[in-house]
């Protein structure tokens, strides 16, 4: 199967997770931690679900799901333990032209959440297009067991001198090499770090041209 991969912005969307069991809490944890604007539709719901809604973090409508539910939502997730009522829910979100994962029923998924590892703002995304999420989990472990702590916190500083970087110097190979370069090099939030003292030395050789008056 072929996929399109993707990270996507769904800050203050509003997305739908209709459900509210074991396999759409891990969801709806999804959703928030990427700020989404959740709605979750179900009778009942697991304790932590119940307590996030009445945070606020999420607005949970008690009842079961209905036709129409899904008007004016992004993306939807169907989590309900009936598959005629989740193939329902895909169905609808067909017809209306929104992004629906029916969970553990992949023929009728428009997308799969995967296994991430995190680091800050570094996300490794691991997928099987649905055929074995425990492959998929298997590998995250393995990945995330290799991978530094505090990668996160150097891909921060890293960012921040790339951003001095492109300030200062114009797009071309000379700085694409440097950006290469420094991406393999020790980097810190100091003045004097030697990275930095190397990017201001580059800068000189390589600056952004005279603006014509």
């Amino acid at each position: 199967m072929d996929l399109f991969p993707i990270f996507l912005k769904i800050a203050a969307r509003p997305c739908v997770v209709v459900g509210a069991g074991n396999l759409a809490e891990a969801k709806i944890d999804s959703l928030l931690a990427a700020h989404a604007k959740v709605m979750v539709i179900a009778p009942e719901a697991r304790p932590r679900v119940v307590e996030m809604a009445a945070a606020g973090e999420i607005e949970w409508l008690r009842r079961d799901y209905i036709a129409g539910d899904l008007s004016g939502q992004f993306l939807v997730v169907a989590a309900t333990n009936n598959p005629a009522v989740n193939r329902a829910i895909f169905a609808e979100a067909i017809e209306n032209d929104i992004l629906c994962n029916a969970v553990d029923d992949p023929p009728f998924c428009d997308f799969y959440f995967p296994s991430v590892v995190r680091r800050g703002d570094l996300q490794i995304a691991i997928s099987t297009a649905g055929a074995s999420p425990a492959l998929a989990q298997r590998l995250r472990k393995e990945i995330n067991a290799q991978l530094p702590l505090d990668v996160g916190d150097w891909l921060t500083d890293l960012g921040n001198l790339r951003r001095e970087v492109t300030q200062v110097e114009p797009l071309n190979e000379e700085r694409k090499l440097l950006l290469h370069q420094l991406a393999q090099r020790e980097v810190c939030g100091y003045e004097a770090c030697p990275s930095r003292l190397i990017a201001r030395e580059h800068a000189l050789k390589n600056p952004l041209p005279e603006k014509k008056s």
